[in-house]
Parts: C-alpha cells; sequence; structure tokens
C-alpha cells in the first residue's frame, strides 16, 4: 500500500520502518536520511497510517523554508489526493467530508490559501507553509491574515497538528520555537481535564546534516544493504579542491566560469553543469562569462539564473526550464547541448535539482552539504565536482589583521565569514580520497558523523565549520497570551514575532512591491480616509502571487 501511495515499486525500508511506528502511534523526535532518499515519503506515510486507523495528529503541516520556483511538497501532496481518490475505503476511514477530497492548502510562494484546511476542523488536511507563513500563524500574528482570523489558524495549527520541518537546520531559532510549544507544560491548557481532550501538536524535524538527538530515526542495515539505497548512498562525486586564487590577480566568477568550462570540453559536450555562487552580483557575473566565452568559441550554450526574489511568472519560467532541460532529479530529459545552470543559495533546498556535474565556491559547511546533494542524486554515471576557494581580499585582511576589540560589528562579520569558509575548506578534506579527489558521495558525508563522536578534533572542526544559530528568545505563556488579544489594534505588551521565529538576526531591509488594478483611492486619485482603506485591505488583502520582495 505505501509504495502504491508513493508512486513506486517498492518502498524503502526506512519508509516501511517508520510507516510501523506511525502505525504504532510513536512519532521519532527527528529523522537524518540522506539527500536523494525520498524524505517527502513522510507525507505518504502519515496518509497511510491515518487510515489505517493509527493514532496521530489529523493534519499535517509540511514546512520548508525557501519558496522554490518548484513547489513540490505541493506537488506530492496533491499526488497523495489524487491516489486517494482512487481508494474509496481509505479515502472513507479519514475523518473527511463524505466525497470531499482530501483538503491541501498552501501558504507559500505563488499560492494564496484556498483555505481548504480550514473549512472542516474535524477533517484530515495537508498544509504546506513556509517558516514565516507557519510561524506567524502560531503565534496569532498571521503575515497576510486578518485580526479576525488570527485565532482559528492559530488554534488550528497549534492542535491536532503534525509539523514536518524540512531542512530543520536552517532554521535553528524555529525549531526551539516548535519544540517549546509542543512540549512545554507551562503552554498546555491550564485546565487538566483540557489537557486529555485538546491532541497537542507534534514535532518531525527533517534534515539530511541533522545534528545527532535523542530520538532521531535514520537509515539501518538494512537500508545500507538495498541496492537503490546503496546506489545513492555511493553516488561517485569525485571532488577536487582547487588552489585558492588571489582577488586581486583573478576575480573569483571568472574562475568558476573557467572550471565549468572545462567540464563542458569548452562548450561541445552535451552535460548539465550547476555553478553555486555565494551572492547574486557573482552568479550574473559568472552567467556573463559563460555566455562570453560562448560566444568566442562560436559554439551553442544554454545558461540560466537561478535566484531569489522571483515573481511568480519568473519562477513558472524557470520551473519550466528547469524541467525541460532535466535539471530535476529523476529526470529523463537529456540536454542537447552543454547546459550550465548558475545558483545562489536559493538552490541549495527545497527543490529537488539534479546535475551531472558541479562548480562551487566555498561557504559554511552545512551549505556544502546541500549543494553537493544536487549533483548525481540518483548515482547515474560519474559526477565531477570542483571547489574554487580564494584568498581574502585587502578589505576582508584588514579586518582580520585587526585586534578582535578593535573590530566593528561589519569586520566582525567579515572575519567570522573567513573563519567558517577556512573551517569549511578544512573540514571537506576530511573526506576519504577517491584518486587524486575527495569522495563527497552521501555516505561518505554521513560517515563523518559518526566519526566525529569519536574524534574531538573532527568535531571542533566541523563545529567551526557551521553557521552558529543565531539567539532567540524564550517563549513564556504571558507572551503567547498577549499576542492572543488579537482584538486589540494596538498593545503595548506584544512584541514582534520575528525574534522568535528567526532569532536575533541582522537584516537587510525588505521592500515588498505589489502589482494590483485596484487600490482604495477616490476617483480624483487622492487616497480614501483612514478607515475605509483598512476595510478595504481587511475584505480583499494582497495575495502571495501579487507579491515581489525585494
Amino acid at each position: 500500500m505505501l509504495a502504491s501511495a508513493l508512486g513506486v515499486p517498492s518502498a524503502f525500508p526506512w519508509q516501511v520502518a517508520l510507516l510501523e511506528r506511525f502505525l504504532a502511534g510513536e512519532l521519532p523526535r527527528s529523522l537524518d536520511i540522506p539527500t536523494g532518499l525520498g524524505k517527502t515519503a513522510v507525507m505518504a506515510i502519515w496518509l497511510v497510517a491515518r487510515a489505517c486507523g493509527a493514532k496521530l495528529p489529523r493534519r499535517l503541516v509540511y514546512v520548508v523554508d525557501r519558496r522554490a520556483v518548484v513547489d513540490q511538497a505541493t506537488e506530492v501532496a496533491e499526488g497523495l489526493r489524487a491516489w486517494l481518490a482512487r481508494k474509496p475505503p481509505l479515502a472513507n476511514a479519514l475523518p473527511l467530508r463524505p466525497g470531499a477530497p482530501l483538503p491541501i492548502s498552501t501558504l507559500r510562494g505563488q499560492f494564496a490559501d484556498n483555505r481548504e484546511w480550514l473549512s472542516d476542523p474535524s477533517a484530515c488536511a495537508i498544509v504546506v507553509g513556509t517558516v514565516d507563513m507557519v510561524g506567524s500563524r502560531l503565534l496569532f500574528e498571521g503575515y497576510g491574515v486578518s485580526r479576525k482570523m488570527r485565532p482559528y489558524h492559530a488554534g488550528l495549527l497549534g492542535a491536532d497538528t503534525l509539523l514536518v520541518l524540512d531542512e530543520a537546520h536552517l532554521v535553528p531559532p524555529f525549531e526551539s520555537l516548535l519544540e517549546t510549544i509542543s512540549g512545554s507544560s507551562d503552554l498546555a491548557p491550564s485546565d487538566a481535564a483540557l489537557r486529555s481532550v485538546v491532541p497537542p501538536l507534534r514535532l518531525l524535524s527533517l534534515s539530511a546534516t541533522g545534528k545527532a538527538t535523542e530520538g532521531t530515526f535514520r537509515l539501518t542495515p538494512t537500508d545500507e544493504a538495498h541496492p537503490i539505497v546503496r546506489k545513492r548512498l555511493d553516488a561517485p562525486k569525485s571532488t577536487w579542491v582547487r588552489k585558492a586564487i588571489d582577488p586581486e590577480q583573478t576575480k573569483l566568477h571568472e574562475a568558476l566560469a573557467e572550471e565549468a568550462w572545462k567540464r563542458s570540453d569548452k562548450g561541445t559536450r552535451p552535460m548539465r553543469c550547476i555553478v553555486f555562487c555565494n551572492s547574486r552580483e557573482s552568479a550574473q557575473c559568472v552567467q556573463a562569462e559563460l555566455t562570453a566565452k560562448a560566444t568566442k568559441a562560436r559554439v551553442g550554450i544554454e545558461c540560466d539564473l537561478f535566484v531569489g526574489g522571483r515573481r511568480v511568472h519568473e519562477r513558472d519560467e524557470a520551473s519550466k526550464w528547469l524541467r525541460d532541460r532535466g535539471f530535476l532529479a529523476g529526470s529523463t530529459v537529456n540536454p542537447a547541448v552543454a547546459t550550465f545552470l548558475v545558483a545562489t543559495s536559493a538552490g541549495e533546498v527545497g527543490v529537488d535539482l539534479d546535475a551531472d556535474h558541479m562548480v562551487s565556491d566555498v561557504v559554511a559547511w552545512e551549505r556544502m552539504v546541500q549543494r553537493l546533494g544536487r549533483v548525481n542524486r540518483r548515482g547515474e554515471g560519474e559526477a565531477h565536482v570542483v571547489v574554487v576557494p580564494s584568498t581574502p581580499s585587502k578589505k576582508d585582511q584588514q579586518a582580520s589583521d585587526k585586534h578582535p576589540g578593535e573590530r566593528n560589528p561589519q569586520e566582525r562579520a567579515i572575519v567570522a565569514r573567513l573563519e567558517i569558509a577556512a573551517a569549511s575548506l578544512q573540514a571537506l578534506q576530511q573526506l576519504p580520497r577517491r584518486g587524486d579527489a575527495f569522495d563527497a558521495s552521501p555516505g561518505a558525508l554521513s560517515s563523518l558523523k559518526p566519526r566525529a563522536q569519536t574524534d574531538s578534533e573532527l568535531a571542533t572542526l566541523l563545529a567551526a565549520a557551521t553557521t552558529p544559530p543565531p539567539l532567540h528568545p524564550a517563549l513564556s505563556r504571558a507572551l503567547v497570551e498577549s499576542w492572543s488579544m488579537t482584538s486589540l489594534e494596538e498593545h503595548t505588551g506584544c512584541p514582534e514575532v520575528e525574534p522568535w521565529i528567526r532569532g536575533w538576526v541582522e537584516q537587510e531591509p525588505q521592500t515588498t512591491i505589489v502589482w494590483r488594478n485596484f487600490l482604495p483611492v477616490s476617483r480624483q486619485g487622492t487616497a480614501l480616509n483612514t478607515k475605509l482603506v483598512e476595510a478595504f485591505f481587511e475584505a480583499a488583502a494582497p495575495q502571495l502571487l501579487e507579491h515581489l520582495e525585494t
């Protein structure tokens, strides 16, 4: 049954084992499964277990950190709804309205909330959302939600819900917030009788670079002996670390473009190569450099950018471009020419990208692991990965040479970034050798974690190579009760909720641009009074598909 729900000939052993745990009503605290082994199957496992009568939360909320061009989590959920529609006995076993399909709502990216999950609180439902959209609703803020509806959103998300947090290592403050909500007796109903009536929120964290915690569900020896699992764990990814370039002599984007150009035999060999850059500006320069090389060599190539901050139409076009050129895992499309995808951090998570080869600059260890998971995901062929480090620029070196007590905040951030990158490069060189390269297969990456438990130097190195989690405030009942007073337009005891969701982090100012034909202005073009403006946006709030954040 599980294989049928997943749409595959047979399920992996870990998926069957997790289903058995779910059927027994047991929920592990976290799931640590390497990239490419189907973590989104958790949705199907929950649905099958619920249909078989397991005592699990009736709502599943799947949370991802970034809005990807391809909303694969929603696609998985919609596939499960279609599968359930072909299985009337299973559908009838779920608490659904008679004849109604499984409610699926998306609180992210291009999708406006269709509110299916709100129409019948007693029904099973799947909700897909971003960290900010789900987190703000849990804390009675509800970005884009009217004050009148915020308590409903908070109540339904915070009770009788299995919240699955994908790539949990990217948002430690949010994971900590959810741990408090799901495990604190201080936030439970004060009436003991109600505590046994209201089912709590349950948390399941997913990560391919997960921290070692008690109650973590991992691969077993049975998985490692499974032919497909073994093939993906051993997926060949020969990784070379180039000599650090001097940015005063060679620009980093030039070095990245040159390495990618070599992978394609100067544009003559059809293949897919992903180039990761740490900034949008660098990515644009790499694209321009590759295009110039192809023009000079008079060869036809394809090259596109994969960056954040796009409108819905642009994300749709990018999705189609990736699909048509075989950049999505499991694709059978073969490129006709050398094809390059130049990506920023937007390509590291949330999209099931897969390339033949990869070129990358150096970033923090958890991000390097994510990047390495975007190449040769299925273990077909042999991937070549080239990492290009660079020495500090003059400005960065000046900040590094200063005494720690003399550095300003910007200089301290520069030095921290340099130290993390240097440690990340060292961590990469702790991988097993593969000829004259390093073995960056998922199995080799996973082997570092048990090694670090007995090797204190390696553990220290991995900690130094990983971005430290931001500090975040504690959650208390008094805070939640003040946030819950949503009928008050102003409440001096209500702080902004973002530090509880993202932590105290330095963020660039954000501007949201909204495209709209109709606005609350008079026929003369002057603004209406405040009450009418508020009433207008209460009735017709800007939808997510209208937004561009920049």
